[in-house]
């Protein structure tokens, strides 16, 4: 990012009113949808507080451990927590995953052998995955070097499972099954937990051994179930997304059946130490008081998605998914189809962000991804993106991801600046409030 401070000139005030009318308009005919987003929070925020209520949750247990963390009970407290609210057998909640994908390659290489098959029935997975796999890169001790066989299923035209070519595949000695639940930089609707039951079911029928891995990133909370409560044997994300709460510095987590959650924890720190070692650093409030926000979080940042969809969709861009629509996940896809209309997008919500509003978004490389992307997350935590954030990768059809907002309001601001840029640049006209 540079810095590209300008002075707005008089007229572009006259447009954000016009602008600011018309996301309002939108915002009032999605009144319905919203309360329907707020409600879910309750049931959500009541399995919470039986979870805090059954291990006997106290101020006490908001201290931690230093060094090794070895007996750790505010930790194990914060685990067991975890497990009830996923509806797993056993969590992991660390702050020494680094990210979501942290969280997922400690699972694959925890569990994974020399020989075994693993199998993604969403397509080729989130671009961050493909060197932990081996299917780009090389000599930095991914699966395929270590012996893992990989394959995949492709999704069918309409972006969904493929079942008869997933059943197809199950011919074949299977070790694990990995389910990709968010979209992530593919044009295609992001799976339902009823979805995912289906998957777990045809795989456990057809193989009851073989391991249904769900990455769950984007997905918590969503909807009243979660992936280990339909089939799923192991899950993993990211505290800075949706568990978080918005607040969480750092951290992720792995859940399901406990003998796989320690497997994956010998990969995070050794085997022998398993998920008997690492501290919170006193961060432990931090992350029980994100997950009590987290339901109304995420319930504010669907109906920021919601907004999103309606707004862009009248402005005549494809959208995926569209306003209403059942989701499973935070992001909401937009079909820009111009590099230069993505960028302008980008720079407005940063220019609309708490932190770093005087930067301007530029494209650039990015570790762990394939093309140039341009980034737009001037959030309280680096890349915390369940506060509001958008990104893109710099190539044809330049889709735009957005997600997050911890609150309505913000996205409004944004999409104001948004429009208004897009309508001064002459991307858009602006349709009869």
């Amino acid at each position: 990012m540079v810095d590209n401070s300008i002075q707005e000139p008089i007229d572009d005030q006259l447009r954000k009113l016009w602008a600011k009318n018309y996301v309002f308009s939108i915002s009032k005919e999605l009144t319905s949808l919203a309360e329907r987003r707020t409600e879910n929070v309750f049931p959500q925020l009541e399995k919470i507080l039986q979870a805090f209520s059954s291990v006997r949750l106290a101020p006490q247990h908001f201290s931690s451990l230093t060094g090794y963390g070895h007996g750790d009970q505010s930790r194990d407290i914060i685990d067991r927590i975890f497990a009830n609210v996923l509806g797993a057998e056993k969590a992991a909640v660390r702050l020494q995953f680094v990210s979501g994908t942290h969280a997922i390659s400690a699972a694959l290489f925890g569990v994974l052998r020399p020989g075994d098959n693993l199998l993604s029935v969403t397509g080729r997975p989130y671009e961050t995955l493909e060197e932990v796999i081996g299917i780009r890169g090389s000599g930095q001790g991914s699966l395929l070097e270590f012996g893992v066989n990989y394959q995949e299923v492709l999704l069918d035209e309409e972006g969904k499972i493929d079942f008869v070519s997933l059943e197809k595949a199950l011919d074949n000695p299977i070790k694990m099954i990995f389910i990709q639940r968010s979209c992530g930089y593919t044009w295609r609707p992001s799976l339902s937990v009823d979805t995912i039951s289906k998957v777990c079911s045809l795989v456990h029928n057809k193989q009851p051994n073989c391991i249904c891995f769900v990455d769950n990133c984007y997905g918590e909370f969503v909807e009243q179930k979660e992936p280990n409560q339909v089939g799923a044997d192991l899950i993993a994300g990211s505290l800075i997304k949706n568990p978080g709460g918005t607040i969480v510095p750092a951290g992720g987590y792995v859940a399901g059946r406990a003998d796989l959650v320690e497997k994956a924890c010998c990969r995070l720190t050794s085997p022998g130490i398993g998920s008997e070692g690492g501290i919170a650093f006193d961060l432990n409030r931090v992350i029980l008081q994100g997950l009590f926000l987290a339901p109304q979080m995420v319930a504010e940042a669907l109906i920021s998605a919601d907004l999103i969809a309606a707004v862009f969709k009248k402005l005549g861009f494809q959208v995926m998914p569209a306003s209403g629509d059942k989701r499973g996940d935070l992001i909401q896809a937009i079909r820009i189809g111009s590099p230069d209309a993505v960028k302008l997008i980008c720079q407005a919500f940063q220019k609309s962000s708490p932190v770093g509003s005087y930067l301007q978004p530029v494209p650039s490389e990015m570790p762990g991804y394939a093309h140039d992307l341009i980034m737009a997350g001037g959030t309280f935590i680096d890349g915390s993106t369940s506060e509001f954030s958008a990104d893109a990768p710099l190539i044809h059809p330049y889709n735009l991801f957005v997600q997050g907002g911890t609150h309505r309001s913000h996205v409004k601001i944004a999409l104001i600046q948004a429009i208004s840029d897009l309508n001064k640049a002459g991307f858009v006209k602006l349709p009869q409030n």
